[in-house]
């Protein structure tokens, strides 16, 4: 289109140089003049189209140079605004990372406020004690010698936990951890419950074993949830740490600093201590479920549960040995009873216990066969050696989760 119209404008040109050209030897100046005037008006005209082709490029020009100022100006604001809000954007960034750090600060500060409380406690707990076992009569030579290897266990720190899984049936996965405390003589030997509590208990040490215990538990489920390993662990918990009015405020301090364990952090007892449980117990128990804990009754020897009255204190689980649950399995008009329980179906016992919040545990369970049996009584969890043996959590971690070792040899030191 370019080369057209500057062909256009050159044929004008040409021709009114010829028209010019034709004027003058009309008029009698001759061919000299007439050639004259052709390549004059010829050089005028295309003169005057280079001057106007340069002053409608350098319009142009200015144009873009306009247009390019303007969008500079827009991008320059576009710019100062993105600077801006990047600016609060990093003063917000540092301002919550600043206040967070504050908030971890002041929690740590209160978990070493808490634990501080709670090791003087038992400090104080464990002299008064060792204070009554020592003047207390010691029936036998042979008890005698217990008391004081399980005097030097708690001194030199040889209390361990152990942890079982309980495990969901049939499929066999970890649900839970159930903790056991253990003792070490000096050689390393393990003492089991059975034996160490039957002189710890007269002697006044079982307590302290259980605070202990109690203090760990939380402790180690606290490890595991940073870990992202939101594992339950049931927590033997006895009367006596329920009923210790001096140990159990402490206790429920430590606790409402951690209550977003509440879901990972079950407390057991007994059947019979928990029918058994006082005023004080009872009230002590209803404190720790308003902070969401939850409670499991173990060592079950009678089937005749109201589980409404379980619901109403929080109890979430009821644990009952294989052994005693196939021991009372009979078969009644094609349906399997209890023979404790005759009036309605085993099932149903099942499902009561479900629809008022309670999950059947079997546990101490031995054999494939048991396994057999208690799918068929519905049951979803089961516990004992055929899943796994209680094992030891590692020193390490014990350690960590462990009450200043100072205190109880201090303790120990003052009392004997």
């Amino acid at each position: 289109m370019r080369r057209l119209t500057m062909a256009l404008l050159s044929g004008a040109y040409i021709c009114l140089a010829l028209m010019v050209a034709l004027a003058g030897w009309r008029i009698g100046g001759g061919a000299g003049v007439a050639l004259s005037g052709f390549i004059g008006s010829l050089a005028a005209c295309f003169a005057l189209h280079g001057l106007i082709g340069r002053s409608l490029e350098a319009r142009r020009l200015e144009d873009e140079i306009g247009a390019l100022r303007e969008a500079n100006e827009i991008l320059t604001v576009e710019i100062e605004k993105i600077q801006g809000r990047v600016a609060e954007m990093i003063e917000q960034v540092s301002d919550n990372v600043l206040r967070r750090s504050e908030e971890i600060y002041d929690e740590v500060q209160v978990l070493e406020d808490v634990v501080q409380q709670l090791g003087e406690r038992l400090n104080e707990q464990l002299t008064l004690q060792l204070e009554a076992a020592e003047t207390q009569a010691v029936p036998s030579p042979q008890a005698s010698a217990l008391l004081n290897t399980v005097r030097g266990a708690l001194e030199a720190g040889r209390v361990d936990l152990y942890l079982q899984a309980v495990v969901s049936l049939p499929q066999r996965r970890t649900q839970y951890y159930e903790s056991f405390s253990r003792l070490r003589d000096e050689t390393g030997r393990v003492l089991m419950p059975a034996e160490f509590l039957s002189v710890a208990e007269p002697g006044g040490l079982v307590t302290a074993i259980d605070n202990l215990l109690l203090f760990r538990c939380v402790q180690i489920v606290r490890r595991l949830a940073g870990q992202n390993r939101k594992v339950g662990i049931f927590c033997n918990i006895s009367p006596a740490s329920l009923g210790d009015e001096a140990f159990f405020p402490r206790f429920m301090e430590f606790l409402s600093n951690n209550r977003d364990l509440a879901d990972l952090v079950i407390f057991e007892l007994g059947q019979s201590a928990f029918n058994a449980r006082n005023g004080l117990q009872a009230r002590n128990m209803a404190k720790l479920a308003d902070l969401g804990f939850r409670f499991s009754i173990d060592k079950v020897t009678d089937l005749n549960i109201d589980f409404l009255d379980l619901a109403r204190c929080d109890v979430g689980f009821v644990k009952i040995a294989a052994s005693v649950l196939l021991d009372e399995i009979e078969e009644r008009d094609g349906q399997l009873t209890f023979r404790s329980l005759p009036e309605f179906p085993a099932s149903d016992f099942i499902a009561i216990a479900r629809r008022h919040g309670v999950e059947l545990v079997a546990e101490k369970v031995e054999s494939e066969r048991q396994v057999v049996d208690i799918l068929e009584l519905d049951i979803a969890l089961g516990q004992g050696h055929l899943f796994g043996e209680p094992r030891p959590i590692r020193d390490a971690v014990l350690a960590e989760a462990a009450p200043p070792a100072d205190l109880i040899q201090a303790a120990l030191r003052r009392a004997g």
